[in-house]
């Protein structure tokens, strides 16, 4: 993870990053559980995995991806980013405890998120960083329902 182009001194981009290295960390979690057999513990890690995905996915695609679509930068890179997130939900609503390959499948999951998380990191925040204007700052605070400071 970066951490020399000055976006973790950005609140809400540090929030970001931190939800990201929550969400890796709980994704290797699951994998321990598949590997060591325990499917149910696996299957309920999922569960809270998809839950604290949506509603990072949400606060992201209602600020700062709106933000920069908003102030007319990278949209298309925003764009590209909202369609992975929407390939996340079908991933995982696709996934079943009995799945045979359930352990493959997760594993391709987390390295498409992993993938992901990298473009944002090192991509889309240091540009937010850099063009947001003053607008594009008060979006990204109504979606984190409190004040930004940058």
């Amino acid at each position: 993870m970066c951490e020399h182009c000055g976006c973790r001194g950005v609140e809400p981009i540090a929030r970001l990053m931190d939800e990201h290295l929550a969400l890796l960390d709980l994704g290797g979690e699951i994998k321990r559980h598949l590997a060591d057999g325990d499917r149910r513990g696996a299957w309920d890690l999922l569960a809270r995995f998809a839950h604290e995905l949506d509603h990072h996915v949400d606060r992201e695609e209602r600020g700062l991806f709106q933000a920069l679509k908003d102030q007319g930068d990278f949209a298309e890179a925003v764009t590209e980013l909202e369609g992975e997130h929407a390939d996340f939900d079908e991933l995982i609503s696709e996934l079943g405890l009995d799945d045979g390959d359930l352990e493959a499948r997760v594993d391709e999951l987390m390295a498409h998120l992993t993938l992901h998380i990298d473009k944002e990191n090192l991509g889309i925040f240091p540009v937010a960083v850099v063009t947001l204007g003053a607008d594009g700052w008060e979006t990204v605070a109504a979606a984190e329902g409190a004040q930004v400071t940058t």
